[in-house]
């Protein structure tokens, strides 16, 4: 998951139900055979998987994710000990791709503010909340709810108007 198209991939193959090689190197802007490494790859780590069920005929390849959202461990369900440098070197990659995603909403912002730009492209929302434990793990179930409902909506690939959103829910406790 270091490698920056490996997340893109993951990314698109979370938020449809599947998508055939040649579409997915096109909707990436990358050459199929490079494509083609990536999703070997990623399907020999167990994050994707080939989605034969949905291929035109036996040459189409065709790919799904293997889950819809990833969580990167709790005290009730650690990382293996084993697994804590994957899980360090994927998180300062998720910190450079957060980044960059804040940056081009920043860069975007005045423009749909001042209406030079009418498109909504991405949402900023910032604010505090008083909560109790309690009520932020309820929240946060909650979101989570209705993001997997969202997941729902569009999920074949190829459907007109429609657009990968990339999102961030972030919560962060006065006292980290």
């Amino acid at each position: 998951m270091s490698n920056p198209l490996r997340r893109r991939i993951i990314a698109v193959l979370a938020a449809q139900d599947y998508a055939r090689a040649t579409d997915l190197a096109a909707q990436l802007g990358v050459a199929a055979n490079k494509l083609s490494y990536h999703l070997r790859t990623l399907a020999d780590a167990g994050m994707i998987q080939e989605a034969p069920q949905y291929a035109r005929d036996n040459r189409d390849r065709v790919w799904q994710a293997a889950g819809e959202s990833y969580r990167i461990g709790s005290p009730e369900d650690p990382v293996d000990p084993a697994e804590e440098y994957s899980l360090n070197a994927y998180l300062s990659q998720m910190e450079l791709d957060q980044h960059a995603a804040l940056s081009r909403v920043l860069a975007w912002a005045p423009d749909f503010a001042t209406g030079r730009d009418a498109e909504p492209k991405a949402e900023l929302a910032v604010g505090t909340l008083r909560l109790s434990v309690e009520d932020a793990e309820a929240l946060f179930r909650e979101v989570e709810g209705v993001l997997k409902n969202a997941r729902q909506l569009h999920r074949e690939p190829g459907d007109p108007g429609v657009k990968i959103w990339d999102y961030t829910f972030m919560a962060v406790r006065e006292d980290l």
